[in-house]
């Protein structure tokens, strides 16, 4: 019993330093997420849609299911085509945001600079200031949306006061026809995760997923004798030659993700994978080209094995 609680009060105190670490270095976080809202913002075509509206968006080909009274006859006069005089639409949407915060997401090697969990704020506040400054309503999944100039610092405020354990997204209603950004190393055993994307899916909600991962956590660059410790258990493996499980290690990993694309493909989400080595403005661009429907190309880039580095959980910002 007294050991039970001494676990208890470990994992407290280690959830609670945790949460300090996080508020000390969120004002940093939030500089960096605005200045890579800022590069991205020249290469985004924003989220326009057709709708109801004021503002014109475009000329297309009259369909037959088109209402006569929408047929632009001044375009229409100078071809051999009717067309049709689309407007923007000018409702406010609502994305919904989910940032894993779990004690794995603290795992940095010395392949990166940052912690994974570093890397997926950053992420969420840079799509944050990229939505609201299009006019949308952004919010924690399970939370409430935040429109404006401010959204992002007020979605800083609600992260800081976010539980530390949960791994997975919480079953939160949302609203149909809203979206949802998942940001997480995507980790957990697939059935119970893909389980929670059907979840979500059901509500009518469209999703995209970032899976964040430290490069080293794709090569399993380590040789010789190797203690690997869970980060949220207390469980560790001693292997004696870390490199001969180098091989079946990358094809479970690649297996793993292979599943989750696979599920995302079914459900009609989008699926993005991105190392904590690489510019967050390359996902951040891929990601807000899905949420504004153009689908930008983003190749997957595997890491490379490189000597063995020294495996840590620090964060130097």
């Amino acid at each position: 019993m007294a050991n039970a609680q001494a676990k208890q009060n470990q994992a407290f105190l280690a959830e609670e330093a945790q949460a300090h670490g996080l508020a000390a270095r969120m004002p940093a976080l939030l500089i960096e997420a605005q200045r890579v809202a800022h590069t991205v913002t020249h290469g985004t075509h924003g989220r326009r849609r057709a709708g109801p509206g004021e503002t014109f968006w475009q000329f297309r080909h009259f369909d037959q299911n088109d209402s006569t009274a929408g047929i632009d006859w001044r375009r229409s006069a100078a071809s051999d085509h009717l067309f049709v005089r689309e407007r923007e639409w000018e409702a406010a949407h609502t994305v919904w945001l989910w940032v894993d915060l779990s004690p794995s997401m603290l795992f940095r090697s010395s392949l990166s600079k940052v912690t994974k969990m570093s890397r997926a704020v950053v992420l969420a506040l840079a799509l944050t200031e990229l939505l609201s400054r299009a006019g949308e309503r952004v919010g924690l999944l399970g939370g409430r949306p935040f429109a404006g100039r401010n959204a992002g610092r007020k979605v800083a405020e609600v992260l800081l006061r976010e539980t530390a354990d949960a791994s997975l997204p919480p079953p939160a209603r949302s609203a149909a026809f809203s979206e949802c950004l998942l940001i997480s190393d995507f980790l957990e055993p697939v059935d119970e995760t893909v389980a929670r994307f059907q979840s979500i899916a059901g509500q009518g909600v469209r999703g995209h997923l970032i899976q964040v991962l430290d490069p080293a956590e794709e090569t399993l660059p380590y040789t010789g004798r190797t203690e690997f410790a869970s980060s949220e258990g207390g469980a560790s493996v001693i292997a004696g030659r870390a490199e001969t499980l180098r091989d079946s290690y990358q094809e479970r990993m690649k297996r793993h993700r292979i599943d989750l694309q696979e599920a995302a493909r079914r459900l009609g989400w989008s699926f993005v994978v991105h190392h904590t080595d690489r510019p967050p403005e390359e996902v951040v661009l891929a990601v807000h080209s899905h949420l504004a429907g153009l689908d930008r190309d983003y190749r997957y880039r595997a890491p490379r094995v490189e000597a063995a580095p020294a495996a840590t959980s620090a964060d130097p910002a």
